[in-house]
């Protein structure tokens, strides 16, 4: 049997006599930050670490940074190519701040020095 809904009051639901909230306000955060980290995992670039692998004699090789994010919780391996890979450290110098969106696979440097 359920009771009926009165203006301003919290959605209670009885059932052979247990008394259950629905849905608590627990369950409503963690759905909400469930939704929020599914739309947006963003995590901080605390460290990089770049190298070039040799392909072969006299080929050209291929570089990697590997971004250590929030002081080594998650790390991620970018493949620049030769052309990004100077702009890109030219980048991680010149910003305070750099996140790195996993999701999405985006770099975002802030608080750049313009000087």
């Amino acid at each position: 049997m359920y009771t009926s809904l009165q203006a301003g009051e919290p959605y209670l639901a009885t059932r052979n006599s247990q008394q259950q909230t629905e849905p608590t306000m627990a369950d409503q955060n963690e759905r909400q930050s469930e939704q929020l980290e599914r739309h947006y995992k963003v995590r901080q670039v605390t460290d990089i670490q770049a190298s070039w692998t040799e392909q072969g004699r006299g080929e050209a090789g291929k570089f990697t940074v590997q971004l250590i994010l929030d002081n080594g919780v998650e790390e991620y391996i970018l493949q620049p190519d030769a052309d990004d890979l100077e702009p890109m450290l030219r980048l991680f110098r010149l910003s305070d701040h750099t996140t790195f969106d996993l999701e999405r696979k985006v770099l975002m440097f802030s608080n750049l020095k313009t000087k």
